[in-house]
C-alpha cells in the first residue's frame, strides 16, 4: 500500500473550504493509502500566533480531523513539532536549496509584492513542507492548485539529494481534484476562502450554527445577471456556489448546473445553504462529543508511530551526508 502524507495548519478558523478541498477527501482516501496526517504547527509560525491561544488551536484542529472521520486506527495523526526530525531534515534540505528557487514560489511572490518585506520563515516554508513529505517516504500527496509548485520543489530536492548522496528519497506524486481543490471566498469569489480573512462573511466555519450558515450564503457575492452557469472566469460567485452545492451533495457540478438551469439565484442559495447545513450536522455532532483528553491521547499515540518512521529516515540521511 502506498504511503500518503498531508498536513493542515492550526491557524485561523478551519472552514468549509478546508473541509471540502482537503479533509473530506482525506476521510475517503485513508481507506486506500497508508495515511499520515499532521497538524503542521511549525508552518503556522510564519505569521504571529498568540501563545495563549495557539495550543488550543492545535488541539482543536486535531479534534476537527477526528470529528470529520479521520480514524486513528487506520491513519497516523500527530503534531508536527512533536517530531524533531522535521526540523533536522529541514536544515539539511536547506543546504541544497537555492534561494532563487524559493524566490520563484508564487505564494512568496504574492506576499512580498510591491516591496513588502518577508521573514526567512516565509521564504523557506516550501523546504519545511518538503521535509514533512520526504521524512516519511510519502509516495502520494493530496494538494490544491496553490501547492503544486511546492510539491514540484519537493520532487526536485529529492532528486538533487539522491544525485549527491545516493538513492534516499522517493519522489512523491500529487493527488489533485480539479473541482473543489479551491473553494473561493463568499464575499470575494475571485480569491480563495481564507482562515485569516478579516470578514467572517468570507468563510463558513465548520462550527457555525445553521442560521449563521444560511445568512452567510444568502449574502454571498454573485453578479447582476440571472443565468446559473458554471463559468469560474465570468461568473465566479455562481460557480463557487455550484461547486459548494455539488460537493456537499456528492454530485457532479455539471449535473447541478443542469438542474438549476432557469432557476433564480435565490433558489440556488437556499438549496446550497441547506446542503451545507446537512453536510456539517454530523460533523458538529461528533465534534461536541470529542474531549480534549481523547485528542491528546490520539496525538500521543500518533507521535510515537510517526516518530519511529522519522527516526529511521533521519538516521539514514545522517549516514549519507557523513554525520554518522
Amino acid at each position: 500500500m502506498k504511503r500518503l502524507f498531508s498536513g493542515i495548519q492550526p491557524s485561523g478558523t478551519i472552514h468549509l473550504g478546508n473541509y471540502l478541498g482537503a479533509i473530506k477527501r482525506w476521510v475517503t482516501i485513508q481507506e486506500k493509502y497508508d495515511s499520515i496526517f499532521s497538524v503542521v504547527d511549525l508552518h503556522a509560525l510564519t505569521v504571529y500566533q498568540d501563545p495563549k491561544k495557539f495550543r488550543n488551536q492545535i488541539i482543536d484542529t486535531a479534534k476537527i480531523l477526528l470529528a470529520s472521520g479521520i480514524d486513528p486506527e487506520k491513519s497516523i495523526i500527530f503534531v508536527q513539532s512533536e517530531i524533531a526530525e522535521h526540523l533536522e531534515l529541514y536544515w539539511i534540505l536547506n543546504s541544497i536549496t537555492k534561494v532563487a528557487e524559493l524566490e520563484l514560489m508564487t505564494q512568496y511572490k504574492d506576499k512580498t509584492q510591491n516591496g513588502k518585506s518577508s521573514t526567512a520563515g516565509l521564504l523557506n516554508y516550501p523546504v519545511l513542507m518538503a521535509s514533512d513529505i520526504l521524512l516519511y517516504d510519502a509516495q502520494i500527496v493530496p494538494v490544491g492548485e496553490d501547492q503544486r509548485q511546492h510539491l514540484e520543489l519537493t520532487r526536485e530536492l529529492a532528486r538533487r539529494f539522491n544525485g549527491l548522496y545516493g538513492k534516499t528519497f522517493k519522489e512523491p506524486e500529487e493527488l489533485i481534484e480539479k473541482v473543489g481543490s479551491k473553494i473561493m471566498g463568499l464575499d470575494n469569489p475571485t480569491k480563495k476562502m481564507s482562515k485569516s480573512a478579516s470578514s467572517e462573511y468570507n468563510y463558513i466555519a465548520l462550527t457555525d450554527e445553521p442560521e449563521k450558515i444560511k445568512d452567510k450564503i444568502k449574502k454571498a457575492v454573485t453578479d447582476s445577471e440571472t443565468l446559473i452557469k458554471y463559468d469560474p472566469l465570468k461568473k465566479p460567485g455562481i460557480s463557487n456556489l455550484l461547486t459548494i452545492l455539488a460537493l456537499s451533495l456528492g454530485k457532479d457540478v455539471k449535473e447541478i448546473e443542469n438542474k438549476y438551469f432557469g432557476e433564480n439565484y435565490g433558489r440556488l442559495k437556499i438549496d446550497c445553504a441547506d446542503a451545507v447545513v446537512q453536510l456539517l450536522s454530523k460533523f458538529q455532532e461528533n465534534y461536541k462529543k470529542i474531549s480534549d483528553k481523547k485528542v491528546e491521547s490520539v496525538l500521543k499515540k500518533g507521535a510515537a508511530s510517526a516518530g519511529k518512521i522519522a527516526l529511521q529516515k533521519i538516521e539514514e540521511v545522517y549516514q549519507k551526508v557523513g554525520l554518522r
